[in-house]
């Protein structure tokens, strides 16, 4: 069965720091790219973050970019989001999601699979 799971998200200041996690099991985690996406109430699933199945690689979109950071780890089949310097704008639910398709990864439509999302809420 395969799972992805995210944890880390919460109520955070502006300004602030926090680490999301992904734990994925049920499928082999290093033959996929894995990304981040984030939809916000009334809007659209967008993209947030891909990194190649071995890390050498990481896309953002241009509204985090210096500010986000995606890793992986392979041996403990879980992909990471540093965000910096949150903004109020940056409220969504995160998603973790898994693809095979490394050219088309903004688009949410080739990910095969998808976590539950955990809620980021930036406010003072």
């Amino acid at each position: 069965q395969v799972q992805l799971v995210e944890s880390g998200g919460g109520l955070v200041q502006p300004g602030g720091s926090p680490r999301l996690s992904c734990a994925a099991s049920g499928f082999t985690f290093s033959d996929y790219y894995m990304s981040w996406f984030r939809q916000a109430p009334g809007k659209e699933r967008e993209f947030v973050a891909a990194i190649f199945w071995s890390g050498i690689a990481t896309s953002y979109a241009d509204f985090v970019k210096g500010r986000f950071t995606i890793s992986r780890d392979n041996a403990k089949n879980t992909v990471y989001l540093q965000m910096n310097s949150l903004k109020v704008e940056d409220t969504a639910v995160y998603y973790c999601a898994a693809t095979r398709n490394w050219g088309n990864r903004q688009h949410h439509r080739v990910y095969d699979y998808w976590g539950q999302g955990t809620q980021v809420t930036v406010s003072s």
